[in-house]
């Protein structure tokens, strides 16, 4: 393992002071041309030249004609070239002193025996001149806190604490605007192609050490070296929880995986092994692989699998009880302790088993603030499993009969929505415990995207939800084992 980022040969490939970049011109729609207004849409503070035989200015920036020209050894080359000149490039590269790249051109391993050849000697290539590069077959790398965005797309989400390397470009920069939603939003994300040189290993060793790097997500179609996988993985996941989702497991996905980045895959069962031995969460598809992660980011690890649902309708509660007995969670009865506490705040009809059951209630801050806090600080529960429905109109209905007047209306709701939301982020800092919520409601609703503000997950399915809670207990239960085998073993 590194001990210092700055080690990495990725570090100059995420935080470049200057990128040389082949494939820009003068045409907007070219693959290069989308990929520097993407880069300069960013805010990118460092140099930027643009390499092209012909053109003079591309895009408002001076161009030059070959990469002796430019007036300093750029620290990246970023190189969107049709394939048969990729070699050349790479090499003119090497002679100037660049001695990191990113090869986001295809058409090399994973088109076959042809291509295979093709990116060997890319390899020794790069080789030959000490460089070390990404891809081929790629799109680079976005690291939003240094305003670097090598992609496609814009990005649009904040910088943010997950990290991500993936196999797929698509599932760096698809993901900009789905991690908006969930207010989240990448620290680095590497896309790696077909790992002619750096891989997944690579990008586990740099994101371990990644001070902006809270989570790390990986998408994978197969693995490489996979006793130094595992070795890293093992280690990365003390610091920091390993979110995978692997999709080589099946014949069809092996040789979708073949024809997309080359990857030579393997079984799932030897992948669900090795992912056990070393910490690794598995995710069953990108949905869960980016939820999972959003449990991580932005909740403590529960201490036990006990869960306590809280609903007010019988169907989400019997919905989220299911979910937690599929996911192989536990449901206790609650105590009577617990139930003669829950009742002092409830109306006669509600139902205080597990699930809690409100129905209904005429005291708002009874269901969204006194009630999670009492079952939180219970030493018989783990976790809350809280169904959260808040309509805008119920609020405005209650500050109507209050007789607020309709121009504060909606100033006055949103500071309620804020108010609630707020009490139940502060229960879950107070009591180190986490708080899972799901809705069947439209996550852009003000009480759920206030919820989604303060950093309290809401899924939309509970089944995705209990599944997110039983990744963060096995995770801990993990972490405890191999913390304390260290222990016994000194």
């Amino acid at each position: 393992m590194l001990s210092d980022m700055k080690d990495s040969p990725l570090y100059k490939i995420a935080n470049p002071n200057s990128i040389a970049l082949f494939g820009a011109s003068s045409d907007p729609s070219s693959m290069g041309s989308v990929q520097l207004a993407a880069l300069m849409d960013l805010g990118f503070k460092g140099k930027i030249y643009p390499v092209h035989p012909r053109d003079k200015v591309i895009m408002g920036l001076k161009a030059y004609k070959n990469i002796a020209e430019v007036p300093e050894r750029p620290d990246l080359a970023l190189i969107v070239v049709p394939t048969g000149i990729v070699k050349e490039i790479l090499s003119s590269c090497g002679e100037a002193g660049v001695r990191h790249a990113i090869v986001v051109s295809g058409g090399f391993k994973e088109m076959g025996k042809e291509g295979a050849v093709l990116e060997e000697e890319v390899k020794e290539t790069a080789k030959r001149y000490g460089i070390r590069f990404l891809g081929p077959n790629c799109i680079g790398v976005a690291n939003p806190h240094a305003k670097l965005n090598t992609t496609l797309f814009r990005y649009g989400a904040e910088a943010g604490s997950l990290g991500m390397a993936s196999q797929s470009g698509s599932f760096v920069t698809q993901m900009f605007d789905y991690l908006h939603i969930f207010n989240m939003g990448f620290s680095t994300a590497f896309s790696v192609g077909n790992e002619a040189d750096i891989d997944i290993v690579d990008c586990l060793e740099y994101l371990a050490l990644c001070p902006n790097t809270k989570v790390i997500a990986l998408y994978l179609e197969g693995i490489k070296r996979g006793r130094r996988f595992l070795k890293v993985a093992r280690e990365v996941s003390l610091r920091k929880p390993i979110v995978a989702y692997y999709v080589g497991g099946t014949e069809t996905g092996k040789r979708a995986g073949i024809g997309h980045t080359g990857a030579m895959a393997g079984p799932e069962i030897l992948y669900d092994s090795a992912f056990r031995q070393s910490g690794v969460v598995k995710a069953n598809s990108v949905t869960e692989l980016f939820h999972i992660c959003w449990a991580f980011q932005n909740l403590p690890l529960p201490s036990g699998k006990r869960v306590v649902v809280q609903t007010h309708s019988g169907g989400p509660g019997a919905a989220a009880a299911d979910a937690c007995g599929r996911a192989g969670l536990d449901m206790p009865e609650i105590s009577h302790g617990l139930v003669t506490r829950l009742k002092e705040h409830l109306p006669s009809t509600a139902n205080v088993n597990n699930p809690v059951d409100v129905t209904f209630s005429k005291d708002m801050m009874a269901y969204y603030t006194q009630l999670p806090q009492l079952i939180l600080e219970n030493e018989d529960v783990d976790i809350l499993f809280y169904y959260s429905f808040l309509p805008q109109e119920r609020i405005r209905s209650v500050l109507k009969q209050m007789k607020v007047e309709e121009e504060k209306m909606d100033a006055m709701a949103m500071e309620v929505v804020e108010g609630l939301t707020e009490s139940l982020r502060t229960t879950i800092d107070r009591t180190k415990k986490p708080i899972m919520c799901f809705s069947f409601r439209d996550l852009r609703e003000p009480y759920l995207a206030s919820l989604i503000r303060k950093k309290i997950p809401v899924f939309t399915d509970p089944l995705l939800g209990a599944k997110a809670i039983r990744a963060l207990w096995e995770y801990r239960v993990w972490k405890e084992k191999r913390v304390k085998g260290e222990r016994d073993e000194k």
